[in-house]
């Protein structure tokens, strides 16, 4: 399980716009790394729209956003056209980035349970270190409460 103070695990993963994504490639810009369970559902789509909406404000406080659910690179182009959306998506297929994060967990829905992604958000600085958690994320002024947490870095 990741802590606060731990070394933050390291991925190459591809990306929305064909890319891959390195988090060590990054460096030293801090990442806000956060997990969502699927492309354009209600709370993935606010969640998205709110960091895309402070995006400027995370950049001039030297951080970098950077989603991460289970959906194809493709599937993450769409969702970026759709709602115009400015954050870094990265595609973690085999949940493999989900599962060393701690948030591939077990969850249930009107009495079954399935594996899925719990909302988390990780804030890890330039040096790759993680500063901040937040599981279980409710969305309403999640991504607020991140930029205040990286200009307090």
């Amino acid at each position: 399980m990741i802590e606060i103070g731990t070394q933050a695990p390291d991925f190459t993963l591809p990306r929305d716009g064909g890319e891959m994504l390195s988090l060590s490639a990054l460096r030293p810009k801090a990442v806000v790394l956060y997990f969502y369970p699927k492309d354009d559902t209600s709370g993935c789509t606010r969640e998205a729209v709110d960091f895309t909406a402070l995006g400027a404000e995370f950049a001039a406080a030297g951080a970098m956003v950077v989603g991460v659910s289970k959906d194809s690179a493709a599937k993450h182009d769409k969702f970026v056209a759709k709602h115009a959306l400015g954050v870094a998506l990265v595609s973690d297929e085999d949940s493999d980035l989900c599962e060393r994060y701690g948030v591939w967990v077990e969850k249930s829905m009107y009495g079954k349970s399935y594996m899925g992604i719990e909302r988390a958000s990780f804030l890890i600085d330039g040096a790759g270190v993680v500063r901040a958690i937040w599981r279980k994320v409710k969305v309403p002024g999640h991504a607020a409460e991140v930029l205040d947490a990286v200009k307090a870095l």
